[in-house]
């Protein structure tokens, strides 16, 4: 039987970013955006706030760009300070690369394992989802979700008893399988 586990975000992920006031750097999103218009060009920006000093950066959504070349409900979602946008926002890569930023998804998520007691069994096979690109190690997934130690992940690894289509070394953002043989 395939059980099915979900990465589900539970916050915004902080923004690391140096913060020129006082040399810290983790920012927190503050889900507000500032527009500014200027004759047929428009500026956009999202707030985040310094975890530090609670200074203010403005991350660049759009740039001088003509007011009649955005989408009409994206100008209504920054102006209601649509959080899902920000979500979207800082999930983009390339918003991301226009401002020279990464992302610490630290304590901003969980694991849905659906509550299953997979103890008794011997074989089990699970299919990850993400609900969003969360890049997580697959290591640190499944000792969560069977209630392992990662020592003993890497060991039933490296004895075949843990085994699956994609490499469980690094870090993965993308859905996977693995089987687990005790």
């Amino acid at each position: 039987m395939l059980e099915n586990w979900v990465v589900i975000p539970t916050c915004l992920p902080l923004v690391l970013r140096r913060c020129h006031a006082c040399a810290s750097e983790r920012f927190r999103a503050s889900g507000k955006f500032r527009v500014n218009a200027n004759h047929k060009l428009i500026d956009a920006w999202l707030l985040a706030l310094c975890t530090g000093c609670g200074d203010t950066v403005k991350l660049t959504v759009l740039e001088r760009m003509n007011v009649r070349s955005v989408r009409p409900e994206l100008l209504d979602r920054l102006h209601d300070n649509d959080r899902g946008l920000t979500a979207e926002l800082l999930q983009d890569p390339v918003v991301r690369r226009r401002n020279r930023i990464a992302l610490d998804w630290g304590n901003a998520w969980r694991l849905d394992t659906g509550g299953s007691d997979r103890r008794d069994r011997e074989v089990i096979d699970v299919s990850v989802r993400f609900a969003a690109p969360i890049p997580v190690r697959p290591v640190r997934l499944i000792a969560e979700g069977c209630a392992l130690s990662r020592a003993e992940v890497e060991r039933l690894i490296a004895e075949g008893n843990l085994v699956s289509a994609v490499r469980l070394s690094g870090k993965l953002s993308g859905d996977f399988t693995f089987t687990l043989k005790r």
